[in-house]
């Protein structure tokens, strides 16, 4: 695994992880709410590998990168984050891969930057909008009722809200080794950078029908947090965009059904 320092919007420091064949179709990872690079190890650590540059960065306020104040509701930050991902790696038409929040923030790069750069889109169990009553209508209302406690500052009620909803992202049980693994990178997120990303209001409702990119669509048919239907609105507003969704599965099922997820990415890229 190779890691960078990448100058993202804003003079931000993001970090970037690679692994793979450097001369194989680029794959960029980007994680949702409150997550970090490490969500993708089942496909940073796959034969994917064989074939594609694999690449996941840690998103503004997460991981490894740098953790501001107030740098969080500027779409054009956002979209510069990834674009100066792409730049710096030097990422030949590379595939985004968005999970959750993630494709909040692919719509913000291609509404900033367009589509001229990137090879095709992968919505993962993805959201499009935010802060909008449309918004609200795709999530579970369990995962809502979490919402306060990802701002506090008191740990307790902080731990107790993420547990809660780490535990809703698979449909089956995880072992507590991986349980705990997530929420050790969940917890490394401050409350004010969770509640930077809730407080921003957006729809893409425009955007959606002009892509002219190849996108994927892969939802857990189980997921209580971005419910089913928002995929089945992505599918209605990109026409010409595949839809697979996971019988078994709930808001993770590159990790929940890493063997499948991890074949259809490769057909879809293969596809290009």
């Amino acid at each position: 695994m190779k890691a960078h320092t990448v100058t993202g919007g804003g003079g931000i420091q993001l970090h970037v992880e690679e692994t793979g064949n450097p001369d194989g179709r680029p794959i960029l990872f980007i994680h949702g709410f409150s997550q970090c690079r490490l969500a993708w190890s089942k496909q940073l650590n796959s034969d994917l590998a064989n074939d594609f540059r694999l690449v996941a960065m840690d998103i503004r306020g997460h991981g490894l990168s740098a953790k501001p104040r107030d740098a969080y509701g500027d779409a054009k930050l956002w979209a510069d984050d990834v674009h100066a991902v792409i730049g710096v790696l030097g990422l030949d038409r590379p595939i985004l891969s968005g999970w959750s929040y993630g494709g909040v923030i692919i719509c913000d790069y291609v509404r900033v930057h367009g589509e001229g750069r990137i090879g095709g889109i992968h919505l993962v169990a993805a959201v499009t909008k935010r802060g909008t009553d449309g918004a609200l209508a795709v999530l579970g209302a369990d995962f809502l009722t979490l919402v306060p406690g990802f701002f506090s500052n008191d740990v307790e009620e902080s731990v107790r809200s993420l547990h809660a909803f780490l535990r809703m992202c698979t449909y089956a049980e995880p072992s507590p080794a991986d349980l705990y693994f997530f929420l050790g990178y969940n917890v490394t997120v401050p409350p004010y950078v969770r509640q930077g990303l809730f407080s921003r209001t957006l729809e893409n409702d425009d955007l959606l029908p002009q892509l002219r990119t190849s996108v994927l669509i892969t939802h857990g048919e189980k997921d209580t947090i971005v419910l089913p239907v928002a995929a089945e609105q992505h599918a209605e507003a990109i026409r010409h965009a595949q839809k697979s969704l996971y019988p078994n599965a709930g808001h993770a099922p590159f990790f929940e059904d890493a063997a499948r997820f991890n074949l259809e990415l490769r057909a879809f890229a293969k596809g290009l």
